[in-house]
């Protein structure tokens, strides 16, 4: 556990192409700045981190912590935004919170009596995916993540199921019920509200140890695998 009170924490954002910033201090949610990124990610990342702190009267030196979501979603926002968060947690010696982006989407629906099921469009004809339901205080993830075709998440749906996500809409499914438009796309405020639950807690990763949460290679990486016929 820390030895002083976490209030104060910037939450990045960038599993997918929207991406952004948010501000918590304490309870309070700050500021919310959420991105349509037709740049990249890497060009308007630090952008947006410099007027979120302006636009709430705050500097890197107030901050307390950090968060990010550490996927599934983007291999490139994913390590844009660790690497930020990275080389903020070192320059000013705050503790860092890695936030699984489904678990924040499911976080938008406490309290829901139905099961929870973000959904995130992946590449190959997949999506990634979890299964959640709330246990009284908390959503309480009932799968392991996964990255699967439509139609397999499909079928593992037995009952009526809230779908998040923006690849909610590819499940063909009876039991399917498709959230509400804003919960399409991760939210930074609910990275920076589960990032400071768990830095109260004290459950908190090393800089270097921070690492995204990727449920299959990179494409990248497949090709390096593949060991050309002679």
């Amino acid at each position: 556990m820390l030895d002083f009170p976490i209030m104060r924490v910037l939450a990045l954002e960038t599993s997918t192409l929207a991406g952004g910033v948010a501000l918590v201090d304490g309870d309070r949610l700050v500021l919310e700045h959420v991105l349509d990124v037709s740049a990249t990610h890497g060009e308007r990342v630090m952008v947006a981190v410099d007027r979120a702190l302006e636009d709430a009267g705050w500097t890197r030196e107030t901050l307390d912590g950090l968060a990010v979501a550490i996927g599934p979603g983007s291999f490139t926002g994913l390590r844009i935004a660790l690497g930020t968060v990275k080389g903020l947690a070192l320059a000013l010696d705050l503790p860092v919170a890695a936030v699984p982006t489904l678990d924040a989407m499911a976080a938008a629906l406490p309290f829901c009596a139905l099961p929870v099921c973000p959904v995130l469009r992946a590449r190959r004809d997949e999506v990634y995916a979890c299964c959640y339901r709330w246990d009284g205080r908390a959503m309480h993830r009932q799968w392991e993540y996964a990255a699967l075709p439509p139609a397999a998440l499909a079928a593992r749906l037995d009952s009526p199921t809230v779908l998040l996500g923006d690849g909610a809409a590819a499940i063909v499914s009876p039991h399917a019920r498709l959230g509400a438009p804003p919960h399409r796309v991760p939210s930074p405020a609910l990275v920076a509200g589960l990032g400071l639950e768990q830095l109260r807690r004290g459950e908190m990763v090393k800089p270097a140890e921070l690492v995204p949460l990727y449920l299959r290679p990179s494409l990248a990486e497949v090709r390096r695998r593949v060991v050309p016929c002679r």
